[in-house]
């Protein structure tokens, strides 16, 4: 796995957790699902990163 790809998976992992908390401290529940959304993406991101590795 590239390490700027894990760098803008994490990155957007952690970007969605700031987002989901911001969402929840303000009671805007469209932050909250907006950062939700931001995590899975970046999870997803990185698996299908190691799984593309794992066959390389």
């Amino acid at each position: 796995m590239a390490v700027d790809d894990t760098a803008k998976n994490r990155s957007q992992q952690v970007k969605g957790k700031a987002k989901e908390q911001l969402g929840k401290a303000t009671g805007n529940k469209e932050l909250e699902r907006s950062g939700q959304a931001d995590m899975v993406k970046g999870e997803v991101k990185e698996r299908g990163s190691k799984i593309r590795d794992a066959f390389s």
